[in-house]
């Protein structure tokens, strides 16, 4: 077995190899997941060495304080918390050796083709269309509030397969290269001013077999794999007190306080202390994915997180007065990454708007919690048994 004492001699001798003052970055990253150290659970030779998750800290840390490169992982988060963890667990061999290393140096950004305009909160409904051709399927449709596709290599995408089949049923799971003929990837402009957003044209998009991940028609259970992650990375990211939105609204209620009312200090109390909880479960769901795959429980911390980033961000406003009005830019940018606290209360307040829609929208997840956490009884559902090619759109 790995332990604490193991890892930190690796990192020590992957230090001394590779000094950070004298090894430029990518040479780094790539030598840190060569040696096991990228993410110490998964196995070896996929940039792990098969030790508990919990170890990771260790080897964070000891990098952390030799000034070692980090591989900027809020730029490159679709690929390491929903790409990533669905290619190792549906993958090929091949497939997990050609992908993950570049997806964890970020040589290679992805996006996620799933929603579409017609299939959001719905999104078994999906209607892009992937028809075999030989050893290749061409893919034809249109995909929605697509992060970060502007800047993206590869896509996780869904498409349908067997239109025959229930909607669940007859969908087939792809890695997309972007830069093939045909993907059209156009912005999306956002309250914000920015376009964070796209939405992207698949015209007889042709994708080798090869980069079928898992069966054909086995891609609704795929997906569900991309989708738990992807809760548990939005909803369970790892902070420290007052870390997020709840520490610039306290940072300035300690600075101003001719903005203090009696008001504002019981919900700002009442805020501060569902931010913790909301913190110190993320913390604990954290430890639970050390024993395996992540389970509907994150869909309850990606709730916690909408909600409360909204509710803190409309404090902030109301607290700064006429401050709080302010926006400090409209330029339409294509950002690489989201900023909630590197900008001012204005874009904290818009750009959390889009919170209890992303990652499935709160509506969605409330039922995944009452159903799979809770075991209340489900809605019914009259479509479930009925052909994609039948629904009535």
């Amino acid at each position: 077995m790995t332990d604490a004492d193991e890892l930190r001699r690796r990192t020590d001798e992957l230090l001394a190899a590779y000094p950070p003052a004298t090894t430029g970055t990518l040479d780094f990253l790539r030598a840190r997941f060569d040696a096991g150290l990228a993410w110490v659970h998964y196995p070896q030779g996929l940039g792990g060495l098969g030790a508990a998750r919990s170890l990771q800290a260790v080897v964070d840390s000891e990098l952390a304080a030799a000034g070692a490169p980090d591989n900027d992982p809020r730029r490159i988060g679709i690929g390491l918390g929903m790409a990533a963890p669905t290619i190792l667990r549906h993958g090929t061999e091949e497939q997990k050796r050609r992908f993950l290393r570049p997806l964890w140096t970020g040589e290679e950004v992805w996006c996620q083709l799933f929603s579409e305009p017609g299939a959001g909160s719905d999104l078994a409904a999906l209607g892009t269309r992937a028809v075999r051709d030989g050893d290749t399927w061409v893919v034809g449709g249109q995909k929605v509030w697509t992060s970060s596709a502007h800047l993206a290599r590869w896509a996780i995408l869904i498409a349908r397969t067997d239109p025959d089949l229930p909607k669940h049923q007859g969908i087939t799971y792809f890695l997309c290269d972007m830069t093939d003929p045909g993907v059209e990837v156009r912005p999306l402009r956002q309250i914000t001013g920015e376009a964070e957003f796209n939405e992207v044209f698949l015209t007889g998009v042709r994708i080798p077999d090869s980069h079928r991940l898992g069966d054909v028609g086995d891609g609704w259970r795929v997906a569900r794999t991309t989708l738990m992650n992807e809760r548990v990375s939005i909803g369970g990211m790892r902070l420290p007190r007052e870390g997020g939105m709840i520490g610039p609204v306290a940072r300035t209620w300690r600075e101003r306080p001719e903005l203090r009312t009696h008001d504002l200090h019981q919900r700002l109390l009442k805020l501060w202390v569902e931010a913790e909880v909301a913190r110190l479960t993320g913390e604990r769901l954290r430890q639970q994915l050390a024993a395996g795959q992540p389970d509907p429980e994150g869909s309850g911390m990606k709730l916690a997180f909408a909600r409360l980033n909204q509710e803190i961000s409309g404090l902030e406003v109301e607290l700064r007065g006429e401050e709080g009005l302010l926006y400090d830019d409209w330029t339409m940018r294509r950002p690489e990454l989201v900023d909630f606290t590197g900008r001012d209360a204005g874009y904290r307040y818009l750009r959390a708007k889009g919170n209890s829609i992303e990652g499935g929208t709160s509506e969605v997840l409330l039922n995944i919690v009452a159903e799979r956490v809770l075991g209340l009884p489900a809605e019914p559902r009259t479509d479930k048994d009925v052909a994609w090619k039948d629904l009535a759109r």
